[in-house]
């Protein structure tokens, strides 16, 4: 598995030099991230290169790394990771790339390089708001349709915005404010003496 590893290592240095920013090797696995103006030169090398040959898109997901491991974060916030796998060669690399602006993030859509990344951008898009530069249909994918905002967004309430419920008088569904009054959990952790019980 090492010298496997190495070799990969060594080609991906080999073959995309400065486009890769960061590389890490943990846990059996490689890593790497680039700058979002190098992601889709590098996607295409990653798939091309014959040294490469990363022929299939196993996943692609957003990440949101507001307030990470509830610590500040210095850096951008929105990130896309994609997992990738070289049949022929027999191995995986993760693909990491950080959109630039928070305010719109923004990446290069993969999805003329490997189509199954199609559906996986969709979803990126429909939960963080993160858009795929070239997507030919970049359009929500498990929201409803007239859905404003991105749920899996750190910031994005928990109960949502609005609720929908059957209207018999109407006899239709409709849209109404959340009835649920948002409350903070905080994890009781400190047992007082006699809790349950032991002493």
């Amino acid at each position: 598995m090492t010298a496997k590893l190495d070799t990969l290592q060594a080609a991906l240095q080999q073959q995309l030099g400065d486009a890769i920013v960061g590389l890490v090797r943990d846990r059996g696995e490689i890593t790497i991230t680039v700058k979002a103006d190098r992601y889709h030169e590098t996607a295409l090398k990653l798939r091309d290169d014959p040294a490469l040959k990363f022929e299939q898109l196993i996943d692609l997901c957003g990440v949101d790394y507001a307030a990470y491991r509830n610590e500040p974060r210095d850096g951008p916030r929105y990130g896309v990771v994609v997992h990738l796998l070289s049949v022929s060669l027999n191995w995986r690399l993760r693909l990491k790339v950080w959109a630039p602006d928070d305010e719109l993030p923004a990446v290069a859509s993969v999805t003329d390089l490997w189509t199954a990344g199609n559906w996986f951008e969709r979803e990126a898009f429909d939960l963080y708001g993160i858009v795929f530069e070239g997507h030919v249909d970049l359009r929500r994918i498990l929201t409803d349709y007239g859905f404003i905002g991105h749920p899996m967004r750190k910031d994005f309430p928990t109960t949502g915005n609005v609720e929908m419920r059957y209207d018999p008088q109407t006899q239709r569904v409709i849209y109404q404010p959340v009835t649920i009054e948002p409350r903070e959990i905080v994890p009781r952790v400190v047992r007082e003496e006699g809790y349950g019980g032991h002493h």
